[in-house]
C-alpha cells in the first residue's frame, strides 16, 4: 500500500487573483495525473475551471507571482511540448527533486550547476513539457566580489 505524500507548495506562493503578464498553457493527456505532478513541483491549483458536461476544461497552477501555467486537456493532435525557465525563489531544489522522484510520472534532472552561478533543477512533466526552476548559488556569488563586478559591468555590453 503507497501513501500519497502531500504537496509541498513552494515558498511564497501568492494566491491573489490579478492580471497575468505572462503566462505559458501546456496540454495534458491526463489532467488530474499531470496536475498533481505540478503540485509535487510545489506549484498549487489557482483554479480548476469547468468545461462543457462538467469536465475539467482548464488547471491554473501557481507557484510565486508571475509563475503562472493553465493546463488545459490535450487536442487530438498534439502540439510540440513548452518549455519555461522560473527563479525557485528559495526552495530546496534537492527536497524538490525528492517530492518529483515520489510521485512519479515525468522526469527531473539535477539540480546541476551552471556557469552563471546558478542550480538549475529541470523537469520533464508527463506530456513532455519542460520547467527548469533556477536558484541562484548566493555564497559563491557574495564570495567572489570579482564576478558580482563583472556582471554588473556587463549590464548594457553589446554583444560581440
Amino acid at each position: 500500500m503507497t501513501t500519497e505524500r502531500p504537496a509541498r507548495p513552494a515558498p511564497g506562493v501568492d494566491r491573489d487573483i490579478y492580471p497575468m503578464p505572462a503566462f505559458v498553457k501546456f496540454e495534458a493527456a491526463d489532467l488530474p495525473a499531470t496536475t498533481r505532478w505540478y503540485e509535487a513541483a510545489g506549484f498549487v491549483v489557482l483554479a480548476a475551471l469547468p468545461g462543457p458536461g462538467g469536465s475539467t476544461a482548464l488547471v491554473h497552477l501557481r507557484r510565486q507571482r508571475h509563475q503562472d501555467i493553465l493546463l488545459v486537456p490535450a487536442q487530438a493532435a498534439p502540439q510540440s511540448a513548452g518549455r519555461i525557465t522560473m527563479a525557485a525563489g528559495g526552495d530546496d531544489l534537492r527536497l524538490r527533486a525528492a517530492d518529483l522522484a515520489a510521485a512519479g510520472g515525468g522526469t527531473v534532472a539535477g539540480p546541476s550547476p551552471t556557469p552563471w552561478r546558478s542550480d538549475d533543477l529541470t523537469l520533464t512533466d508527463p506530456d513532455g513539457n519542460v520547467v527548469v526552476l533556477t536558484e541562484p548559488r548566493r555564497a559563491d556569488i557574495d564570495a567572489d566580489p570579482a564576478w558580482s563586478a563583472m556582471v554588473r559591468d556587463s549590464v548594457g555590453r553589446k554583444v560581440a
